[in-house]
């Protein structure tokens, strides 16, 4: 069988023919194309089919799909339309590349797949082409998901920072963390009330635009479907989703807290570690770090054994790791109402202890008391363990890249790997 007619069989171009196929000197198959004989030409800004005006003298090359380990490229001579519509002569539009690119639609989706897999480098490599052809195709695939994704079934919401420079760089992030599908929504530079703030209010605005393209007689906002919303304790996000989302369930994630407790936990034996060592006692907490900070089912036997003799002890560290394992029963509940009373009794008890940094977790707790016991509200079917997982994914992806120079870049990346983005549906698949 020959090229042209495989490649005829999985490309179906309307109003053109392949001719041959050939091998150039430089290792390159080259495929001509024709239009059919007395067929018009589209125009490339209304669309509108409309008679041939005159035909360029030298052809245009248009990479492919590589076949065999060849570099293929589609050859045609251009056509110019007199178009009637526009009133103007114009350069046709054809079926297999878009605008002045010089790969094909096809072509481009098959290195955004793989860019999925790869680094952008190592695709460009690969298939012996250039970093900026790799980066391009990338940002038309995320660019035509983004335009056509939807987000009427988007009821929950998880938001977190994400740290992607050294030094106090974050990025705020919205994900969808309903049970259906979970996905990255929006990205932002910095974790301010503005960002966020900002974030909630372009997806409003993407939500109302395809409402308003599709003729929905009455828009509806994005933001009325929201039943659920998760995040940790930064004080910016708390007053954004309470000025923008009142009425959803908002629920502080699980996770956060637990990492409070380990903070002062860990807090309180350094402290302590040093007042013995100032007093020439017996240095017991040396080297007891991850005894207190681990699980005990985590545990090794070797630790285990160190904090079994420690429990012995009256240490102030051994108080707060009993307060804090004690917590651990607070999860337990199925109820709100009995998940509100074993949070007061544990609060009341932490109060009168001598222990200042656990005093200020219940503080806090009772501070936050609603939002903790929404996730009882919300059956526990939603945490931020779903987010902390699509966050170790992008961790991975930029590892994967070593890094990326510009926010853009990053973010392109980004919506690339996680929010599972609807693609541009040709004929054949080659991946």
């Amino acid at each position: 069988m020959r090229l042209i007619t495989v490649l005829d069989q999985c490309t179906k171009f309307k109003r053109f023919v392949f001719e041959e196929s050939r091998l150039d000197e430089d290792g390159r198959i080259l495929v001509s194309l024709r239009s059919r004989k007395n067929s018009r030409g589209e125009c490339s800004g209304c669309g509108q089919l409309s008679p041939t005006y005159d035909t360029a003298t030298d052809a245009r090359r248009f990479e492919f799909v590589p076949v065999w380990d060849f570099s293929v490229f589609l050859v045609y001579r251009m056509r110019r339309v007199a178009c009637n519509a526009c009133g103007r002569v114009v350069i046709e539009k054809v079926p297999w590349s878009t605008g002045k690119h010089h790969l094909t639609d096809i072509y481009r989706c098959f290195l955004a797949q793989w860019a999925k897999k790869l680094s952008w480098a190592e695709v460009a490599r690969s298939f012996r082409t250039r970093w900026d052809n790799v980066y391009h195709s990338v940002q038309d695939v995320v660019e035509y998901g983004l335009a056509h994704r939807r987000l009427d079934q988007v009821t929950a919401l998880g938001v977190d920072e994400i740290q992607y420079r050294k030094g106090h760089h974050f990025l705020t992030v919205l994900y969808q963390i309903d049970p259906h599908r979970r996905r990255l929504l929006w990205m932002g530079e910095k974790r301010t009330k503005k960002t966020l703030d900002d974030g909630v209010t372009q997806l409003e605005q993407e939500h109302q635009r395809k409402q308003e393209a599709a003729g929905v007689e009455e828009p509806t906002s994005v933001l009325d479907q929201i039943a659920f919303i998760c995040s940790d304790l930064w004080k910016a996000y708390l007053t954004v989703i309470g000025q923008r989302l009142p009425a959803a369930v908002h629920m502080l994630d699980r996770f956060h807290l637990m990492q409070c407790f380990s903070k002062v936990l860990d807090k309180v034996r350094a402290e302590e570690a040093r007042r013995l060592k100032a007093e020439g006692t017996d240095p017991v907490l040396s080297k007891s770090r991850w005894c207190f900070l681990k699980r005990k089912e985590n545990l090794t036997d070797t630790p285990a054994l160190k904090l079994s003799e420690l429990l012995t002890m009256n240490l102030r560290t051994v108080k707060a790791y009993l307060l804090m394992e004690d917590f651990q029963r607070f999860w337990d509940y199925t109820y709100p109402a009995w998940a509100e009373k074993f949070l007061q009794r544990w609060c009341f008890r932490t109060m009168r202890s001598n222990i200042e940094p656990m005093k200020d977790i219940a503080k806090m707790l009772r501070r936050h008391q609603e939002l903790i016991l929404n996730w009882f509200r919300a059956k526990k079917q939603f945490n931020n363990g779903i987010v902390e997982g699509l966050n170790l994914k992008w961790n991975l992806t930029v590892r994967k890249a070593f890094g990326f120079r510009t926010f853009n870049a990053l973010q392109m990346d980004s919506f690339h790997q996680l929010d599972e983005l609807p693609e541009p549906q040709f004929t054949h698949e080659f991946y």
